[in-house]
């Protein structure tokens, strides 16, 4: 995972601003369609799935299309990402707000029932996430035995064009390192997941106006560095800003283009295995389930 994790206070506030936003970042919306595209690889239909950090949308309608009968159960970070979540959308007199089992509350990531879902969905949160690895143990409690995790997140080559700028500028930096995929998949053998298999792309984003950018930038994410620039920044630095990222990102077009390294994974929650010493001692349950027929993963060429 990454050199540099998190700081988790600086995290906790910009999840406090998400909980006064309505408005899903693109990106979350196309990571979310692409990796959509990869659910083929699971034979089995979930009937419940936990779309994790759902508040961040983007996932609401793949997640539909791929599994109508399944119920989403959105997990959120903090109490008032909560009670986001759990406000009325539609209007009053509208059926959707009365129908009885519309949708499941949402649930807090402490507060997840072990084992309840067969699907845990994971879109552009991980690299937000204080702790990756806690977040990677939560996963696996949540899974059920042989339950499929799908998930993506920001690779190192993320703002790459900004990074430079700010080392090229004397600034601090603009966010934090970002892990390669093969750190990622190390991570996830660590908590217990089984067979990862890791996959990223690069995709480049183009904007009009450096205020456009910036814009876009907020929505994505804070900067979460524990070394980044204390306190707020002076109007006039702002100005600058905006000059530095016209002058160095614009192209031919004059319009300002950055990069996303965006990693996508999935990996399977395995029965547990007793450790292997001069004497062992397995729980109940844990007979129960190894005893139980052979896994059926589910996943293509298995």
């Amino acid at each position: 995972m990454p050199a540099v994790a998190p700081d988790a206070p600086a995290v906790r506030r910009w999840l406090d601003r998400q909980a006064r936003l309505n408005q899903t970042p693109w990106l979350h919306e196309e990571v979310a369609r692409r990796m959509a595209e990869r659910l083929s690889v699971i034979r089995a239909e979930p009937a419940a799935v936990l779309d994790w950090w759902g508040h961040q949308g983007g996932s609401s309608q793949p997640l539909a299309r791929a599994y109508p009968a399944a119920r989403r159960i959105v997990v959120v970070p903090t109490p008032a990402l909560q009670r986001h979540e759990a406000a009325p959308r539609a209007a009053w007199w509208s059926p959707r707000r009365w129908a009885a089992g519309a949708a499941p509350a949402p649930v807090l990531e402490d507060d997840v029932a072990p084992a309840s879902a067969q699907l845990l969905w994971a879109n552009m949160m991980l690299h937000a996430a204080p702790d990756a690895p806690r977040t990677m143990a939560a996963w696996r409690r949540a899974l059920g035995i042989d339950g499929f995790l799908m998930f993506s997140c920001f690779g190192p080559d993320t703002l790459s064009e900004l990074r430079a700028m700010y080392a090229a500028l004397g600034w601090p930096p603009p966010a934090i390192p970002f892990a390669d995929m093969h750190d990622v998949g190390d991570a996830l053998v660590h908590a217990g997941f089984a067979d990862p298999v890791m996959d990223q792309e690069h995709l480049t984003l183009t904007w009009s106006t450096a205020q456009a950018l910036l814009a876009e930038l907020r929505m994505l994410g804070s900067n979460t560095h524990p070394a980044r620039f204390a306190g707020l920044r002076t109007p006039r630095w702002h100005a600058r800003l905006a000059d530095e990222l016209t002058r160095r990102l614009a192209g031919a077009d004059s319009r300002l283009r950055m990069t996303f390294e965006v990693i996508y994974g999935h990996a399977f929650n395995p029965a547990p295995r007793p450790r292997v010493a001069g004497r062992t001692e397995v729980s109940l349950d844990d007979m129960r389930t190894m005893v139980k027929t052979p896994r059926q993963r589910g996943a293509a060429g298995e």
